[in-house]
């Protein structure tokens, strides 16, 4: 049974809460934790060593002793990391894992921007000229419009689960996947393939959520009404997840191209300078959030190591692990996104296998 006061958000205590408080809080829920840079929304930066070379993050050994490189994959609730943690960086702000915590969260944003046809508004859900969209400027425009074409409650107005008004003005609101073995994955608003709405991202496996009282040089991560918890993911939004693509699939094994004979990598030297500007412009994108063409960028080197592999001139276990840790460091709330993206391009490229001949 929880002790008394263990449900209690910590900032609703005498004082505010400190970041080492709330990361604690957030532990005791089975919640996993990361810091993130002080002032900012971002993971704290990785090691020196962790910098220095590209390597998976389920291999590195900075998660096993405790150091929290790698973003999201460092998230724990081990109560020594997390005091060691924000002894040393008190002023960290803290991030949740929500894959490892069972949470969905809706992350309406109202950001100023264009706003699309209105066939891009809801993603498989034509709307009807005769819907009157004037005034649609934002994500919880959106997202109430969802709601009313399923005759369901807007979510944003949930006062039943644990809302987080972020420094922007958008609106976090938390859910508990209750049926953990349906896994979903995260997606941006402007996303052309998986979205559930405009300007409404979702946080779930392969990302992570700034946790509420968390401070930014952008302002305070504040909780709204009066939940504390996160409340079951409502079917309605379930159904409408599964709908939307979200639901994290494991694919199917394709065949690979017959290595050339004697098996052997015939031009790695040549290859990885094939490679290395191409994973250069991915690894660039990390300097901002959107508008860097992350996605086209990704699925060229992608397309072309497996064009590579194909042709024996990269092993593809290691070119697949250099993708996916340059991938994940640019873009790290959506590992499994990118692992989908790296997955698509590669099966492509090994398809045209890619002899550099003349290169040198």
């Amino acid at each position: 049974m929880p002790r008394p006061g263990e449900n209690r958000w910590p900032a609703l205590q005498d004082r505010p809460a400190t970041p080492h408080a709330v990361a604690r809080w957030c532990a005791s829920q089975g919640w996993p934790v990361h810091p993130l840079a002080p002032g900012r929304k971002t993971p704290v930066a990785n090691c020196s060593d962790c910098k220095g070379r590209h390597h998976a993050a389920k291999t590195c050994p900075c998660l096993a002793a405790g150091r929290p490189c790698h973003g999201f994959h460092a998230a724990t609730t081990n109560k020594q990391h997390i005091d060691g943690w924000w002894t040393a960086s008190p002023h960290a702000g803290v991030g949740i894992a929500c894959g490892g915590a069972d949470l969905v969260i809706i992350d309406v944003d109202a950001h100023p921007a264009p706003v699309p046809d209105r066939n891009r508004l809801l993603p498989g859900i034509p709307i009807h000229e005769a819907v009157d969209l004037a005034g649609l400027a934002s994500g919880f425009d959106t997202l109430a419009l969802l709601a009313a074409f399923r005759q369901q409650p807007d979510p944003t107005r949930d006062d039943t689960t644990l809302r987080v008004r972020t420094p922007s003005g958008g609106l976090h609101v938390w859910y508990r996947n209750t049926i953990p073995e349906t896994r979903f994955r995260c997606s941006t608003g402007s996303s052309p393939k998986v979205a559930l709405a405009w300007q409404v991202d979702v946080r779930a496996d392969g990302g992570y959520i700034v946790a509420p009282a968390t401070r930014t040089s952008q302002g305070i991560y504040r909780r709204e009404g009066q939940a504390s918890r996160p409340a079951p993911l409502p079917d309605w939004l379930r159904a409408e997840l599964v709908r939307t693509g979200h639901v994290i699939t494991h694919p199917l094994m394709r065949p690979r191209p017959a290595r050339p004979a004697g098996g052997r990598v015939r031009r790695p030297v040549i290859a990885h300078r094939i490679l290395e500007p191409l994973l250069r412009e991915v690894e660039q994108c990390a300097a901002a959030s959107e508008g860097t063409g992350f996605t086209e960028k990704l699925n060229r080197a992608a397309y072309t190591a497996g064009g590579l592999s194909a042709a024996g001139h990269v092993e593809e276990a290691s070119i697949r692990g250099q993708l996916l840790t340059v991938a994940n460091q640019a873009r790290p709330w959506q590992t499994a996104h990118n692992e989908k993206i790296i997955d698509d391009a590669f099966a492509a490229g090994t398809a045209r296998p890619f002899h550099p001949e003349g290169r040198s």
